[in-house]
């Protein structure tokens, strides 16, 4: 394994604490302008007396019974979620969020990354209790066509496969840096985004919340003729405190609908090339691609069906494809089995069928996994979801994994969750 080089790592540090303290600044000087009395109008005190109050409440419960494990766990987390958006002034606006995590009742569970020493005897269910800042940013959008944003952020990039916010664990993964997003080409977006650090779902309390980077994300979409978009992105992670998450994918999607009978299906092909950068231990190249397609059976019933694939050797370890940034949760099953690729790689075969008489949304998935590189099956996986929302503001979520392991790399799980929102 070859040595971490840290030499830039210091004045990133330094660059990360400025940019965070001067959003922190901006929103001390907004905030103290919203108390003077004779403020004229459209200064900082409108913009800030003005502005937009958010308040979300999340519970979940989630239960885990893991075969390699004799304890199971149980978790039951409340997250209070506040936040803040000021009116535009002269172009700018800016935005803070805090993060409550709390443990209520049962706390039979590992919060992972360090974070609950005296429950390792557990199964991971990755939500530490703990306050955190999730979001600080201003925005500049005094520029036709163009959007600049500064500051800790959250960042969602197509269907989060790569780039992602990890939304379903009760704290939130976020971003340090600033993202331009450019819209004057006709039928074209182009966002790039610049990182000094990642803020991992672990926290502050964690030796692993926190990673400290230099990482470009380009991303861009062209909308084609009859329903039919192509994205092309470029992304180059270099993580300075896990050597191994330095990245460097290369890859497009093409996505659109065809006329089916009187239906139409919608389809998606995607392919990227990964190798290593930076500091990275271990040289590689591999490959993903993932084909999808959906259709509606009746006007509440529709089907879907997919492949996916992150590629792997087998007969060297450190060299399958990997997403560190990703919404993991969201891919190859709930129960969360592949949130590190095997070296032999992963291939994803999914069968979906979801039916929404509302205001109820039911969701079924099978899953067929085995290795990418040597064939070999790793097991098979069904998650069942039922969710309804009421009241607008309000909304429950009942959802299971079952795994069943087909090699003794993993062992039988399975989850349970019952989760309830309100948002106001």
């Amino acid at each position: 394994m070859t040595s971490i080089d840290r030499s830039g790592r210091g004045a990133r540090n330094r660059a990360t604490r400025r940019l965070v303290l001067a959003c922190c600044v901006l929103s001390a000087v907004f905030l103290a302008c919203g108390h003077a009395q004779d403020a004229p109008p459209h200064s900082f005190a409108t913009a800030v007396s003005n502005g937009n109050i958010g308040v979300d409440l999340r519970y979940r419960y989630e239960h885990v019974d893991q075969d390699s494990f004799v304890n199971t766990a149980e978790a039951s987390t409340l997250r209070l979620r506040l936040n803040y958006e000021t009116l535009p002034f002269f172009d700018f606006q800016g935005f803070i969020e805090f993060d409550y995590v709390a443990e209520l009742l049962v706390c039979d569970y590992n919060s992972g990354g360090g974070t609950s020493p005296g429950r390792t005897q557990f199964p991971v269910v990755a939500d530490p209790d703990g306050a955190d800042l999730n979001q600080l940013f201003v925005d500049f959008n005094g520029i036709q066509d163009t959007a600049l944003r500064l500051g800790r952020q959250r960042i969602l990039l197509d269907n989060q496969r790569f780039i992602g916010g990890v939304g379903w664990r009760q704290n939130e993964q976020t971003y340090d840096g600033a993202t331009l997003k450019f819209t004057g080409m006709q039928n074209t977006s182009i966002h790039y985004s610049y990182l000094t650090r990642v803020n991992r779902i672990f926290g502050d309390a964690s030796p692993v919340g926190r990673n400290d980077s230099n990482t470009h994300l380009l991303n861009a979409k062209l909308s084609l003729p009859e329903t039919w978009t192509l994205t092309a992105y470029a992304y180059r992670i270099d993580d300075d405190d896990v050597a191994a998450f330095s990245t460097l994918t290369f890859g497009a999607r093409v996505a659109g609908t065809v006329p089916v009978g009187e239906r139409r299906v919608s389809v998606g092909g995607e392919y990227a090339s990964q190798s290593d950068v930076a500091h990275a231990p271990v040289d590689y190249r591999a490959a993903y691609y993932r084909f999808d397609a959906a259709m509606p059976l009746t006007d509440i019933v529709s089907a879907s069906i997919g492949v996916e694939s992150l590629g792997g050797d087998r007969d060297a370890g450190g060299k399958a494809f990997r997403t560190p940034l990703a919404t993991l949760h969201a891919f190859q099953g709930w129960s969360d089995q592949f949130l590190n690729t095997p070296d032999a790689g992963v291939d994803d075969v999914f069968v979906t069928v979801d039916v929404n008489p509302a205001p109820w949304k039911l969701s079924a998935t099978w899953h067929q996994f085995g290795a990418a590189d040597g064939g070999g099956d790793w097991g098979s996986e069904l998650d069942v979801s039922a969710a309804y929302k009421f009241a607008e503001r309000y909304s429950l979520l009942l959802k299971t994994a079952v795994f069943n392991a087909d090699d003794p790399a993993f062992s039988d799980t399975r989850k349970f969750w019952l989760m309830l929102t309100a948002s106001y």
